[in-house]
């Protein structure tokens, strides 16, 4: 059915608001942490697919790291292997190891590709033991009971932290039609592999890079102050202000703390948006309004 005169004036609107933006960030590096509903919802899949297309065909480098934690949880509970959390953190011998590398490497990661394939793009799939792209070193976790004068440090598996990033694979990638799809599997020296935050894989990549953008999809609508308002635009020093006091406390600590250092490290800008708005990526980057919460080292988007 044909576009009213209202609604193609609209869409000619957009178009042309995004024209500086798309300016701007033409040849620029976005790395793009998927997760949340945004990965499970069927129309929000296609929608993130698309845009990340978008973005390659108009000149941009997208690089996407994603999660899987309930695609793991549910793996695990198929085969009646219990799942056990520490502050968190998933207890990861080297039996559920396996299945993490079989869920995240393989399920998860190939249907991302498979996705960006179906809306006209080229992606390869990666793991972090590719090439060694991803060294990794052992995360301990600490505890700490009532009855515990100090904090004990617990080795909870195949949990992992960055030690550093080869960029050499992903520089290569830059300069072709591919698009990087990368699991947060990391492998240390000995070849041992070990899962790690998505969050955190997402900021180091995005740091090894020195991306303009690192962009966090999450399931809220943004960093919220003591009132329930969204937060826009912050500078790192607002932000420090903000964890001191306690507003940002808790769960979101460790998402925020990723986008800090991501822009202390060089990269220009972190955003947190909502990724259960249909093509939130694109109205972050493209729009005036944008959909969630920016940080930056000025006062400058």
């Amino acid at each position: 059915m044909p576009l009213s005169l209202d609604s193609a004036l609209k869409t000619a609107s957009v178009l042309s608001e995004s024209l500086p933006y798309i300016q701007r960030f033409a040849g620029k590096t976005l790395v793009i942490k998927y997760g949340g509903n945004a990965m499970t919802d069927k129309a929000l899949q296609a929608g993130f697919a698309r845009d990340i297309v978008l973005m390659k065909l108009i000149g941009i480098n997208p690089i996407v790291v994603h999660g899987g934690g309930p695609q793991i949880g549910k793996m695990l509970s198929d085969l009646n292997i219990e799942s056990k959390f520490i502050n968190g953190m998933r207890v990861t011998d080297t039996r559920t190891m396996d299945i993490v590398e079989m869920v995240l490497g393989g399920q998860v990661n190939k249907g991302i590709v498979d996705l960006i394939s179906r809306a006209g793009g080229k992606a390869i799939g990666l793991t972090g033991k590719d090439s060694g792209f991803i060294q990794a070193k052992k995360l301990f976790v600490k505890h700490q009971s009532d009855s515990m004068e100090a904090p004990e440090q617990l080795d909870i598996g195949h949990v992992g932290e960055v030690s550093s990033i080869d960029i050499s694979v992903l520089k290569v990638l830059e300069n072709s039609d591919l698009i990087p799809v990368i699991a947060p599997i990391g492998v240390d020296s000995e070849g041992n592999a070990y899962n790690i935050n998505a969050d955190l894989v997402a900021g180091k990549v995005a740091e090894a890079v020195n991306a303009e953008k690192l962009i966090l999809l999450t399931n809220i609508a943004g960093l919220q102050d003591k009132q329930g308002k969204v937060l826009t635009g912050l500078t790192t020093l607002e932000v420090d202000a903000l964890i001191a006091d306690g507003t940002i406390y808790g769960g979101m600590l460790p998402k925020i703390s990723c986008a800090l250092s991501a822009v202390n490290a060089g990269v220009t800008s972190s955003h947190i948006i909502d990724g259960r708005v249909p093509h939130a990526t694109l109205l972050e980057i493209f729009t005036d309004a944008g959909v969630g919460t920016l940080i930056s080292n000025s006062n400058q988007p």
